[in-house]
């Protein structure tokens, strides 16, 4: 499986974003694509996830209401609206076999896009 994960860049406060995950290879029904964060100086932590075949979602309590994830035939999309600088983080996507939020259970990583929150 790979992944290329775009669609992020400089946005104000309160702003929007659409990050996407576009999968190649061989993605099966059971596996979920789960999007991961790092700000500097900080570990990378759990944003969401969905399961590929039920569309089933999970979001981290940090960004609930604010963020959604979804999925369009092999692209994974992650909108991002009402902003916080403390979103400013390199994102990534991944795929683990089943849902979880442990990032050592995630195999195959894109290669990270850059969103920056400020005025």
């Amino acid at each position: 499986v790979q992944l290329q994960a775009s669609g992020g860049g400089l946005v104000q406060p309160g702003g929007s974003l659409r990050l996407s995950c576009a999968a190649s290879g061989r993605v099966f029904s059971s596996h979920v694509i789960g999007w991961f964060r790092q700000a500097p100086g900080k570990e990378r932590e759990f944003v969401a996830a969905i399961r590929w075949g039920v569309r089933t979602t999970y979001l981290a309590s940090s960004v609930k209401g604010r963020f959604t994830i979804s999925r369009n035939q092999n692209t994974v999309y992650l909108q991002l609206n009402s902003l916080k600088p403390e979103d400013t983080a390199v994102y990534y996507c991944a795929t683990a076999n089943s849902y979880t939020m442990n990032q050592n259970e995630y195999r195959y990583w894109g290669q990270g896009t850059q969103v920056t929150v400020s005025s």
